[in-house]
């Protein structure tokens, strides 16, 4: 069953492109084991973690916080009413639905830190280029997911609200929101633990943040400093994946 022509040469061929991956990203054997024999090197220069840049440290995990939630919570509440014009079952006409459909397209394509370079070199340094890179990539994003969740929404509660003589905004209201507001939950979470690791990485760019610091600090060599800018990082990945869970647990 297993053996037959199809899937041998499906094999063949996922085995020849992971080999042309392999050799066009240099992929090595022999350099793991280099960092392995360096090792020990690496964690002197990296330990112990300098706990004199705590309070500088703190500030800075608050500031990526603030722009992470921002970023994305803002585009959750833009997004909730396009997203019915960018759903065939609920968009009022097709020219309407293509225009908002690709429009959600175009903000998707472009990758954040792409946004983030454009505004920064636009409007400056700082932690407001590094929202607006959030908020209009996860418009794009979330667009396209709640638009599938209405697409696929259960018909019979529509049906049952337009029987009612009522019209769409109630329908969107009564027959659709309530199926999908727990997946749209679970999206947006999933949204703002990926907006913590963008607003980490617009800080290199200048964003502000956790980001910046552990940007400048990698610069002068200062290997205590990222250190503990690493360790604040992964608390915070921590922090808001327990809180998310503990959110999903309750509404989902």
């Amino acid at each position: 069953m297993w053996f037959n022509r199809k899937n041998i040469l499906l094999s063949i061929t996922i085995i020849g492109v992971l080999i042309w991956s392999a050799i066009g990203t240099d992929f090595s054997l022999d350099k793991l084991r280099n960092f392995a024999e360096h090792y020990q090197e690496i964690i002197d220069l990296w330990f112990p973690p300098n706990f004199e840049r705590v309070d500088r440290a703190f500030n800075a995990i608050l500031l990526t916080l603030q722009v992470a939630f921002f970023g994305s919570f803002v585009a959750l509440l833009i997004v909730l009413p396009i997203s019915f014009f960018a759903a065939k079952n609920t968009s009022p006409n097709a020219t309407i639905y293509h225009l908002v459909r690709n429009s959600l397209s175009v903000l998707r394509s472009v990758p954040d830190i792409v946004i983030g370079i454009i505004l920064v070199m636009a409007i400056g340094l700082g932690p407001f280029p590094a929202v607006m890179a959030i908020l209009l990539h996860n418009i794009g994003v979330l667009g396209k997911l709640i638009s599938e969740l209405i697409e696929a929404a259960d018909k019979g509660p529509q049906e049952a609200v337009a029987s009612l003589g009522l019209g769409r905004m109630m329908i969107a209201m009564y027959g659709i929101l309530p199926q999908i507001i727990p997946n749209i939950l679970s999206h947006y979470f999933y949204r703002f633990e990926v907006a913590i690791r963008s607003s980490i990485i617009l800080g290199f760019i200048g964003g502000g943040g956790i980001g910046q610091l552990l940007m400048n600090a990698q610069r002068v060599y200062a290997y205590g400093d990222v250190m503990l800018y690493v360790l604040f990082i992964m608390a915070l990945v921590i922090l808001v994946d327990m809180m998310s869970s503990y959110v999903r647990s309750r509404v989902i």
